[in-house]
């Protein structure tokens, strides 16, 4: 549904160490980079623009798509080392449906950040 989806944030430089670093094991990265945005994705695709904004940004829920379940568990490591706040540790969550496996952490912005993969257990 979308292409891209871009969010303010409350500073650029730390949310894009922050955003890097979580999702790293989801094979995101910088892929452009302007003074005022940074659009970061897989390669060649900047999915996901960070810019700067005054005053504070409206809370959002962003979920990343993860491959695998380890995926899950090493952005959930990579959140809380970066210094996410815990909000719903690895895990199945059966009530959204049978294999649906996340994670979610509450991000330097108050963005409630997911990633989840819809694969079962392997």
């Amino acid at each position: 549904m979308f292409d891209h989806i871009g969010i303010g944030v409350s500073d650029l430089g730390s949310s894009k160490t922050f955003f890097l670093q979580v999702l790293a094991p989801l094979g995101v990265g910088v892929v452009m980079e302007f003074p005022e945005a940074v659009g970061l994705g897989p390669p060649g695709k900047p999915a996901f623009w960070l810019s700067p904004i005054s005053g504070k940004p409206t809370q959002l829920h962003l979920a990343f798509t993860a491959e695998s379940h380890p995926q899950v568990d090493e952005f959930y490591r990579r959140a809380i080392a970066a210094g996410a706040r815990d909000n719903g540790a690895p895990g199945l969550r059966p009530h959204y449906h049978a294999n649906y496996y996340a994670a979610f952490v509450i991000g330097p912005d108050g963005h409630n950040v997911e990633a989840v993969c819809h694969k079962p257990v392997a």
